[in-house]
């Protein structure tokens, strides 16, 4: 990727210049004998950390060894001097060092880092797995199972890569969910320490002292100090308000127009802003309500077990695609002259994601060949008659549209051909598709080698390279997928004047890398500006 430098933005240094966050890292060759990368150049690094610019939060930590507290490159405290700081590829790593986190900036609650999503290495996919909850409900043998190789080799890989073994990573996990707990909730601590994965309640006190060098206790009466004194409590224990941070801009009505388009009822909905949705999570069903604002998305969940909230905070993150680089991203498609007027007219456009993966299959098999009302349809009628009822007490007053969870993969194919109408070849495809995710044979999680995903799912009988691809986009997050084949992406580039044909809409594309994904979003607006991407179809 070529070298980008932006104007700093204010801070000690004012005259300083900083570049784009992948910039602050250059490949080099992980302990896997693959390409990884590691940080690089800390003279930049410290020229960010001067200008206080918050779109570097999340790419990196900084820590000071005169106090022996890490912080987020933004941290308005006054800048230390380049002699007394080293920098670190993730909170985990500062931690480990015997760092402690800031308690003014909070380096945890930052967005997270986009290179999870750009790279598709085995550090990457252990980072998405890992922020997913596995390794609290797998532990660290799970997580080397789903990744394909032995615990001893991942741990030496993410120590060499990120600073950090499989468990420090899932620790530092486990400390941001169970301070959100503390600081948004009045539960009992020890309901706390088990929620957010401890084994213990003297090892959750114990960590949170190492990392935030505070009690459960001071940093909950810190949190009181904090809020304001007419902010409404938390209507009941198991509902959770967050503020999720992104990085600026954010093409909010783009993806909510994206989401409304396709929204199940029951499942899902999308009204004046905001969207909502129920989801069924590792240890229980959920609600979650969405409401973007400028720099950040209002985040209210009410989960069944508190477990789930690093989970779901994980999946809602990937969905709303929170973690991009929009700066970055808008920079290159902006270089071509057929898309600059299109990036200016949508600033970070984000490609959605999904909140579960056999859902995202299902609806994409059910899209096939079919316009979207078609495809939404489709899917509504399976809903209705297979999927699981949300029990009323589980919802809270103002989700009380939300009604039903998607069916599972086993009740697909167990009684989806009751259900499903269609070409016959398509309901054979979703029922095998449905029966090799209920018996394990198809592994779809956030932790698959998108090539390898790709390649396994044209394996099954009627799933094409289209339908693979725009799979491992919605599921892994992958930024450089272009649909060439796609029906409404050829019409959109047709519009602005770019090659329309498969061969020559891939040539062009060349240039757009690594962000296809995002070219093609701003190609479908282009398709159907009135209804964003909503007329989709798939040639045969």
């Amino acid at each position: 990727m070529p070298a980008r430098t932006r104007p700093a933005t204010g801070g000690a240094t004012g005259s300083a210049r900083v570049i784009a966050a992948a910039d602050f890292r250059q490949p080099g060759v992980g302990a896997a004998g693959s390409i990884g990368v590691v940080l690089v150049d800390s003279e930049r690094a410290y020229r960010a950390v001067a200008s206080r610019d918050a779109r570097f939060d999340g790419c990196f930590v900084l820590a000071v060894r005169t106090t022996g507290i890490y912080c987020r490159p933004s941290c308005p405290a006054m800048t230390p001097k380049r002699r007394n700081v080293e920098f670190f590829p993730t909170t985990a790593a500062a931690q480990s060092s015997g760092y402690r986190a800031c308690r003014r900036c909070l380096p945890d609650a930052v967005p997270g880092s986009p290179e999870w999503d750009l790279r598709a290495d085995l550090a990457s996919r252990a980072m998405r797995l890992i922020g997913d909850g596995v390794v609290e409900r797998e532990g660290v043998p799970g997580l080397a199972r789903r990744l394909g190789y032995s615990e001893r080799h991942l741990s030496r890989v993410l120590t060499a890569e990120l600073g950090a073994g499989p468990l420090a990573l899932a620790r530092a996990h486990r400390a941001h969910a169970a301070r959100t707990l503390i600081e948004t909730t009045a539960l009992p601590f020890a309901d706390i320490a088990f929620a957010a994965g401890f084994s213990s309640v003297r090892q959750f006190n114990e960590t949170m002292q190492a990392v935030f060098a505070a009690s459960p206790s001071v940093l909950r009466a810190g949190a009181q100090k904090r809020r304001r004194s007419d902010a409404p409590a938390e209507p009941r224990t198991g509902t959770i308000t967050l503020r999720l941070p992104f990085r600026p801009p954010m093409d909010a009505d783009g993806l909510l127009a994206f989401l409304a388009a396709r929204a199940i009822p029951g499942v899902e909905h999308v009204e004046a802003g905001v969207y909502s949705r129920a989801i069924a999570l590792p240890h229980g069903s959920a609600t979650v309500r969405l409401e973007p604002a400028p720099t950040h998305v209002h985040c209210r969940l009410h989960l069944v077990d508190l477990r789930d909230l690093g989970a779901a905070v994980s999946r809602v993150r990937r969905l709303l695609d929170l973690d991009a680089d929009p700066l970055a991203v808008d920079e290159v498609l902006s270089a071509d002259a057929s898309l600059r007027p299109l990036v200016a007219a949508t600033p970070g456009i984000r490609v959605p994601g999904t909140m579960d993966a056999h859902e995202m299959l299902v609806r994409a098999l059910l899209g096939q060949q079919v316009s979207v009302a078609s495809a939404r349809t489709a899917v509504a009628a399976l809903t209705r008659v297979l999927g699981t009822p949300l029990p009323s007490t589980q919802l809270p007053t103002a989700e009380d549209q939300l009604t039903t969870l998607f069916p599972t993969a086993e009740a697909i194919a167990a009684r989806g051909a009751e259900v499903l109408t269609g070409p016959r070849k398509r309901v054979e495809t979703v029922l095998a598709a449905c029966a090799a995710l209920a018996d394990g044979s198809l592994q779809l999680h956030i932790g698959r080698d998108d090539s390898e995903l790709v390649a396994e799912l044209q394996e099954l009988p009627g799933i094409g390279r289209w339908t693979a691809d725009y799979l491992a986009m919605r599921v892994l997050g992958t930024p450089d997928v272009l649909l060439a084949t796609d029906t409404a992406m050829r019409k959109g580039a047709g519009a602005l004047g770019l090659p329309s044909d498969v061969d020559g809409l891939r040539t062009r594309a060349r240039s757009w890398r690594p962000w296809r994904s995002y070219a093609g979003m701003h190609l479908w607006h282009a398709a159907a500006p009135a209804a964003s991407p909503s007329t989709t179809r798939r040639t045969a």
